[in-house]
Order: structure tokens, then sequence, then C-alpha cells
């Protein structure tokens, strides 16, 4: 439906094996805006910025220090997943957080198909990430637990609404029974997925912490209905 291409996105340098699962991915997506544009109807694509700038900005935000070298997500399939880690479980936190406003079957039924791929497309990326929880991520000399967890904690500090994210590995505490130390589904005490509102949502890709102020990967502000609102009241 038109709308600017994205600023700064460019081709991973992936192995055959990301690159067949993240191609998959990509047209999965497709897939979900056809069936969301048939049923609820679209929007313009709003202006995103996907450059490795942006995403060096957000991780050195995580980790409270200018990473050197800037952090890229294109430069190989571990900074590209751990870039993935970023943004899919935002979105399907926003599905979970958004069910309960939704009315009809047809819309329930899009909603629940949407969540389990987008569900399975998070497990992957985490699982993926698991595996390789205690490599050292060079030249940063964190590990990529961390990483995880760095983001993790940064988002729930933009969302100003507790724990709703965790890393790959955690404390006891925080794992399934209390018992777990892996996290490789992100989840509640009981095991339930947590749910988000827009506003959550907006604070955290925005990467200001305020849903009325645009920045992070939307310069210019999400398109949805409730962003334009909220952009809307600001500027009156």
């Amino acid at each position: 439906m038109g709308g600017p291409p994205p600023i700064g996105a460019r081709k991973a340098n992936l192995d055959s094996l990301t690159e067949n699962i993240i191609t998959e991915f990509g047209f999965q997506e497709v897939g979900h805006l056809r069936a969301i544009k048939s049923t609820v109807g679209g929007f313009p694509r709003p202006l995103m910025d996907l450059s490795p700038k942006n995403f060096a900005k957000l991780f050195n935000e995580a980790f409270g220090y200018e990473l050197m070298p800037p952090f890229n997500p294109y430069r190989d399939s571990l900074s590209f997943m751990m870039a993935s880690y970023v943004l899919p479980y935002v979105g399907l936190l926003g599905y979970v957080g958004t069910n309960p406003n939704i009315k009809g079957c047809v819309t329930k039924r899009l909603l629940a198909g949407l969540l389990g791929v987008e569900s399975g497309q998070d497990a992957y990326i985490r699982g993926y990430l698991y595996e390789r929880s205690k490599e050292v991520v060079l030249p940063y000399n964190h590990t990529v637990a961390e990483f995880t967890i760095r983001v993790s904690e940064m988002r729930n500090r933009l969302a100003m609404c507790g724990i709703k994210d965790e890393g790959v590995i955690v404390p006891p505490q925080l794992g399934a029974e209390n018992r777990a130390k892996s996290k490789l589904l992100s989840a509640d005490y009981n095991s339930l997925s947590y749910g988000r509102t827009p506003l959550e949502i907006l604070r955290i890709v925005y990467g200001t912490g305020d849903e009325h102020v645009p920045g992070g990967f939307f310069p210019k502000g999400a398109s949805g209905k409730i962003a334009r609102e909220l952009l809307k009241n600001v500027m009156a």
C-alpha cells in the first residue's frame, strides 16, 4: 500500500542454513501481511530505520556504553540472529496483549494463526541463541547470553511495565516452576506468554520509552490508528 522503503537495509552475510531459515521467515511475513489486509484492512508502510547505525545505537543503550567496533547486524549469522532477537518477540507479545480486545471469530482466528507462526519464529531464534549462549561475541567479550539479557532488560525498562521479557539464561526463580535456568520460551510464572499493550510496544520500538515520541525503528512514528492518534495529540 505504498510507503517509503526502509533506511539502511542490506543483504546480510549469512551461512546457508541461516539464510534458508530467514528466507522462509520473510516469506511467512509476506503471507501475514496479505492475511491481515484481507481480513481487517491495511495502511501504507511507515518509514523504518534498519541501518547498522540504528542497531548499534540500540545495543549501546542495552549495554550502557559504546560498543567498539559498532555492532553491525549484517556482519554474520550470529550478529543477524542477535539483531533478530530484538523485534519478533515484541510483536508476539503485542498479539497476546491485543487478544482481549478482539471481537469476532474471524479476527480471532486470524490472530491465533498469526500467533502460532510468530511464536515458532521466536522459539527458533531463542533456541539458536541458547545453543550459543556461552559463546563469546568477539570483539566485545560478552557472551551471547549476556547480549540477550541486556536487550531484554532494556525492553523492560523502556516499556515501564515490570518484567515481561527475559534472556535465554535466567536465575532459577524466573525459570519454569522456579527450577530451570534456561529460558527457551519466555513466559510468566504459569508458563503462559506475556502480553504487551500497544503503548508498551511503541515505547520499545521507538526506543524512547515514550509512546508519543517517535524514534528508533520508526523515526517518523508508526502508522497504525493508535500510533497516529498518540502523535496527533502531542502535535495538537
